[in-house]
């Protein structure tokens, strides 16, 4: 009994070695394929003038929707920086979603609010809307007073009320580049058929200055949390996604910032009420609707049109967080399974949707399982400690790899750090991460998966700062 029990261990061991292997490695490739996705679509903006383009009346008009629920320390910052956008034709809605501190009263006395009887089309059902407010002094500018009913709620009550044929999701947390809007759209000019998604950077606004509701100078931030942050987020957009979008398999397109075809959304009932993670489940239902259809589509990640937000920067906000992440993961993959290696839905079917079953779903109960294995072999005496240090050493290793790639690609594609030893931050915690941050995350997920069997759908909330924190910063 006590040899096949320790067979089985090492059959688990050599498997989540060969597993480690293989997440890892397609990350690589993932960071391969950003790098000459990134000098491709270098190559193809240096010759174009795309504010000279975009100022002609072609440019398509774009409504910009943003659903709000308690943002007060943001909601002014936020909006203002939305007005200020370089761009023809656009409309900015805010969606109020039954805020219970004073995001609405905000509005109204800094924009001189004034409710109107506008008549808009209910394509979507939505929570009650309690008043439509609008502003002399910024015409592009609407407010929606609704009850609440989370944000997949609130967009799709924004979705009811656009006038554009584009519409930009985005958090009330978060600020646009100047130009963003310019950059984000260039693929609905160039393909306008196939083009229904694009997806752009996000970026944290922890620890830089903030003026008039722009990012004045980029800064590294104090807390800790943050920080292994700022490398997440370059890894996973930067090498991640814009990976996935060179192999057509991109399903995610952050909620934070995305463009997407309004037409299209409708034809699938817009946001689906009830997702936890509704980013993802629109992408994926997007694509599911469009290969059924048998329509030729594209979804596509950019690399230069960049959203700043404001990311948890203690323990409880970020648990929340990443719970959330995991819990949508696992809804949108388990409702889509018939999905999965299904060549009918190309490489969405065939890649897109194993690997995140794989090495994104799956990980965090692997990762664990290697660590109850580990801990069976010292109790037993039975571990192999050369082994067992050459593999820690591999891993740190390759997570260094991965992470430095990672930087790299930020410095070839925007080069928005721009002192070294911002750089070498990133890069120290790119190490650090392995010891004790990674473990802890990986926690987070697996109870996750519980919250799920017990019914938990909750957003949870997040301890937010506010921009205004950071325009003081030295």
């Amino acid at each position: 009994m006590a040899n096949a029990l320790d067979f089985l261990f090492h059959l688990a061991s050599a498997s989540i070695l060969i597993y480690f292997l293989l997440i890892n490695s397609f990350y690589l490739l993932f960071i391969v394929l950003s790098f000459f996705g990134i000098f491709r679509y270098q190559r193809m903006t240096s010759y174009v003038r795309m504010k000279e383009i975009f100022s002609l009346p072609l440019a398509k008009p774009i409504s910009i929707i943003v659903p709000a629920y308690n943002e007060e320390p943001n909601i002014l910052e936020s909006v203002g920086s939305l007005l200020a956008l370089e761009y023809p034709l656009y409309e900015v809605i805010v969606v109020n979603d039954g805020s219970t501190d004073s995001t609405l009263e905000k509005l109204i006395t800094a924009f001189d609010l004034k409710k109107t009887y506008r008549i808009f089309r209910k394509v979507i059902a939505t929570a009650p809307v309690c008043g439509i407010y609008v502003s002399p002094k910024e015409p592009k500018l609407v407010v929606v007073d609704k009850a609440n009913g989370k944000k997949a709620d609130a967009m799709n009550a924004g979705l009811n009320i656009a006038r554009y044929p584009l519409f930009c999701a985005i958090d009330a947390d978060s600020i646009l580049d100047r130009d963003a809007l310019l950059k984000v759209v260039r693929p609905f000019h160039e393909d306008p058929e196939k083009t229904v998604g694009v997806g752009g950077v996000v970026r944290l606004s922890n620890g830089c200055v903030i003026k008039g509701g722009q990012i004045h100078k980029i800064g590294m931030p104090r807390n800790t949390l943050a920080r292994f942050q700022i490398l997440e987020y370059l890894r996973a957009f930067l090498g991640g996604r814009m990976g996935m979008s060179m192999l057509n398999c991109l399903l995610i397109i952050s909620g934070a910032f995305g463009l997407f075809r309004k037409d299209i959304a409708l034809k699938i009932g817009g946001y689906r009420r009830a997702a936890i993670g509704e980013d993802m489940d629109l992408v994926v239902r997007l694509r599911r609707h469009l290969h059924e259809q048998k329509i030729p589509y594209r979804i596509a990640f950019i690399p230069d049109p960049i959203c700043w937000t404001e990311a948890p920067e203690n323990v409880r906000g970020l648990s929340r967080q990443r719970n959330r992440w995991q819990r949508g993961l696992v809804e949108v993959l388990t409702q889509n399974l018939k999905m999965m290696f299904n060549p009918r839905y190309g490489m969405t079917g065939m890649l897109g949707m194993p690997f995140y079953l794989i090495f994104e779903m799956l990980s965090p109960l692997i990762e664990l399982l290697g660590y109850i294995m580990f801990a069976y072999f010292v109790a037993t005496g039975r571990i192999d400690y050369p082994f067992a240090v050459k593999f820690f050493l591999l891993a740190i290793v390759y997570g260094m790899l991965l992470s430095l790639a990672a930087i790299l690609l930020e410095e070839y594609s925007v080069q928005r750090y721009p002192r070294l030893a911002d750089i070498v931050v990133i890069a120290a915690y790119g190490i650090l991460e392995n010891i004790i941050y990674r473990q802890w995350l990986n926690i987070i997920r697996v109870k996750a998966f519980w919250d799920l069997l017990r019914g938990n759908n909750e957003w949870g909330t997040m301890e937010k700062k506010g921009f205004a924190q950071e325009r003081d910063r030295p």
